[in-house]
C-alpha cells in the first residue's frame, strides 16, 4: 500500500511542477528521496507519470495539434508548425542523446538539483530584469530563427533542477517574446520531445517491468494527468499579468529546505 501512496503523492508533484518553472525533475528527485521511493520501480514510474503530463498538454492544446497535423501547415515559417517544433527540439535532442548516460548517472541527485534550482532562479530573475520590449505577443508570430534560439535555451533544462519551462520562458523574454507566447510554444514543443525521451527511457527499463507494477503506474499516470491539466490552465492565466520572479524565489526556498534536509 505504501507504494500506492507514494504513486499518488509523486503523481501530484509531477502534475503540479511539470509545466511551471520550478523543475519537476528536481522536485521528483527530492520528494522521491524523502519518501524513500527510489530504485527500479521509481525509475519506471517517473517515465509513466511524465506520459500522463504529456497527455494533459495534448488535451489543453488539442486544436493547435489538430491544426499542426494538417500536412498543409507542416512547413509554415511562423508559429508552432511541425518544422519549427522540429527546429526547436533539435539542440536538446542532440545534447540529450550525447550526454544521456552522464545526465542519468551523475546529475540525478539532491545536490545537483539544489544547484540547478538556484542557478535557474537567478537566470529567471536576470531575464525579467534584462527582458526586451515584447516584439512577439502570440505563439503564431514565432519564426524559425526564434524557435531555434528557444531550443538552445531549452538545453539548460537537461540539468535537473533548472526547469524546461523556466529556461524557455526566461530565454524567450531575452528574445523579446512574451511570457504567454513562450509558454505556449514551450508546452507544445514539450510533447514530442518528452514523448521521445520517455520512450527512450522506457525502452531501457522495459525488461524490469512486471505485471504487479501496473497498479502503481496507473495511479501515478492518472493523478499526473489530472493535476497537470489544472496546473497548465492556472499557469497560463497567471502569465497574463505576472512575472517569473515569484517562482524564482520559491526555487530558492526549496533549495534551502533540500540543503538542510539532505546535508
Amino acid at each position: 500500500m505504501y507504494e500506492y501512496f507514494c504513486a499518488f503523492i509523486i503523481g501530484i508533484v509531477e502534475g503540479l511542477t511539470e509545466y511551471i518553472p520550478v523543475s519537476s525533475t528536481g522536485h521528483l528527485i527530492i520528494v522521491g528521496n524523502m519518501l524513500h521511493f527510489t530504485g527500479v520501480l521509481a525509475d519506471v514510474f517517473d517515465v509513466f507519470i511524465q506520459l500522463g503530463a504529456i497527455l494533459s498538454v495534448v488535451v489543453v492544446y488539442r486544436r493547435k495539434f489538430v491544426y499542426m497535423m494538417n500536412t498543409h501547415h507542416w512547413f509554415k515559417k511562423k508559429g508552432a508548425s511541425v518544422m519549427n517544433i522540429a527546429i526547436a527540439m533539435f539542440p536538446a535532442c542532440v545534447t540529450g542523446y550525447l550526454f544521456h548516460d552522464i545526465i542519468k548517472t551523475r546529475l540525478f541527485g539532491p545536490m545537483t538539483v539544489i544547484i540547478g534550482l538556484v542557478i535557474g532562479g537567478v537566470f529567471m530573475i536576470f531575464a525579467e530584469k534584462m527582458r526586451k520590449k515584447f516584439v512577439i505577443e502570440n505563439v503564431d508570430q514565432i519564426g524559425s530563427a526564434d524557435a531555434f534560439k528557444i531550443g538552445l535555451f531549452q538545453c539548460f533544462s537537461l540539468w535537473p533542477g533548472f526547469s524546461r519551462s523556466g529556461s524557455t520562458i526566461a530565454g524567450g523574454l531575452l528574445l523579446g517574446i512574451s511570457r504567454k507566447a513562450a509558454a505556449d510554444f514551450s508546452f507544445i514543443m514539450a510533447v514530442p520531445l518528452m514523448f521521445i525521451a520517455c520512450l527512450y527511457d522506457l525502452y531501457k527499463v522495459a525488461d524490469l517491468l512486471s505485471l504487479n507494477d501496473f497498479g502503481v503506474l496507473f495511479i501515478g499516470f492518472i493523478t499526473s494527468f489530472v493535476v497537470a491539466y489544472a496546473s497548465i490552465l492556472w499557469f497560463l492565466r497567471f502569465l497574463n499579468n505576472s512575472t517569473l520572479t515569484g517562482f524564482a524565489l520559491y526555487r530558492f526556498v526549496v533549495a534551502l529546505i533540500a540543503l538542510v534536509y539532505f546535508y
